[in-house]
């Protein structure tokens, strides 16, 4: 009698890793907290808002990009009935006049954000009054700000200089844009190239 048919294919499953998060990193006592309510409300309603609030929630700081007051109101322009969900900070805009009547949840306000939307008669709420009132997630509008919208992400891409690149480079100074610094390569021949 053989096993080697009966047998399966012996996969290396040791490397494998789930690179979505299971919890926070975090160790504030406030999320955690939210982390525990979002859990028991996943397990006990069918909603999918909770599930991506719960996802959202544990997320790094870096992904949780922060959502200014004038993008918050062009993407609830039409839809002010509804709640406004950010799993992050909102922001204040200077370039935003007047704030219209809002009602938004949100992990953290700023100063100012806050005080803006309050004296426009809406109200700000924290996920734990969101989800007493909101237990599904109905009436709601779940929104983020642009990851991208980070200094950083000027500098990601292929290398500064090379052909067809629009990446910033790290220059040693500010102001130091000259013919010298960062500059050379690819418009001379001395300096790898000329385009």
């Amino acid at each position: 009698f053989s096993f080697s048919r009966a047998m399966g294919i012996d996969l290396a499953h040791k490397h494998k890793k789930k690179s979505q998060r299971s919890a926070p990193k975090s160790r504030n006592i406030y999320l955690l907290l939210l982390v525990r309510l979002y859990r028991f409300l996943v397990r006990r309603t069918s909603s999918r808002f909770n599930e991506l609030v719960l996802r959202r929630l544990y997320q790094s700081r870096v992904n949780q990009a922060p959502i200014t007051l004038r993008r918050l109101h062009q993407l609830v322009k039409g839809k002010t009935s509804k709640t406004a969900v950010i799993v992050g900070t909102v922001t204040n805009d200077n370039r935003l006049l007047t704030v219209p009547k809002l009602s938004v949840a949100a992990l953290r306000f700023s100063e100012t954000a806050r005080r803006r939307i309050v004296a426009a008669g809406g109200e700000c709420l924290t996920f734990d009054q969101l989800a007493l009132r909101k237990p599904t997630g109905s009436g709601t509008i779940l929104l983020r700000g642009r990851k991208t919208a980070r200094k950083a992400y000027k500098h990601f891409g292929g290398a500064p200089g090379q052909p067809h690149s629009h990446v910033k480079p790290y220059t040693r100074k500010v102001g130091s844009m000259g013919k010298k610094h960062e500059r050379a390569r690819g418009r001379r021949k001395s300096c790898g190239f000329k385009v």
